[in-house]
């Protein structure tokens, strides 16, 4: 299984690395981070506890195999909201004002012209990629462009994984899923050769959403 690591935020110190690092890899232990970082676990635990103080962080005990429970640390809410979200008051206020007054199909028509453009653009992007697995890497690396902290983890051969850490559009999508269907439905018609499925989903109340891709 390999992945493809996203590059440490360019500028940013110590502690804004931390907060990327668990926003892309999810809870991990002080140990983990600090071998992720090249620093002393006691340095690392340092940083920890500035942010947990900062209220970005919050530590938890989580069972082992063996052994007694290991701590781990993840990012709060406070923490999440320092990643974009693309003016996501704006962009509901702008919802409900479709919905009032063109109604749920003019709406509707707002996502597919939307939808249309997408994937005109992520298809000229694409056609270049001479198989599955460079056509995701593409597919993430344009996703990540776009603020989705996107990833390609190749799971097995022929199985691919769209890992999208952040979703820049979450509170359109919280008052609207139709932005969501519509995106599988994007991946779906530029991978035409290979059955998508989203396998983990934000607003489910996973951390992130994610979808296996797999050869036909």
């Amino acid at each position: 299984m390999s992945i493809e690591k996203p590059e440490v935020l360019a500028g940013s110190d110590s502690r804004e690395q931390i907060l990327y690092l668990l926003k892309t890899r999810g809870p991990l232990s002080a140990r983990s981070i600090a071998d992720s970082m090249a620093m002393t676990p006691v340095g690392a635990r340092q940083h920890l506890h500035a942010l947990a103080e900062q209220g970005l962080l919050r530590r938890f005990d989580r069972a082992e195999k063996v052994g007694r429970p290991a701590s781990y640390w993840e990012l709060t809410e406070k923490a999440q909201n320092r990643f974009p979200d693309r003016h996501g008051d704006l962009t509901v206020k702008l919802i409900e004002n479709v919905r009032e007054v063109f109604g749920e199909q003019g709406l509707d028509a707002l996502i597919a012209r939307r939808e249309s453009e997408s994937l005109t653009d992520y298809r000229a992007a694409l056609g270049s990629c001479t198989s599955l697995g460079a056509r995701v890497r593409k597919l993430a690396q344009l996703r990540d462009s776009e603020g989705y902290m996107a990833q390609a983890l190749q799971e097995a051969r022929g199985v691919w994984l769209l890992l999208e850490n952040h979703c820049p559009i979450c509170a359109a999508a919280r008052v609207c899923r139709s932005f969501c269907r519509s995106e599988l439905a994007i991946f779906r018609q530029c991978l035409p050769d290979a059955e998508v499925e989203r396998c983990d989903y934000l607003l489910d109340g996973a951390r992130r959403c994610a979808y296996r891709i797999s050869a036909r």
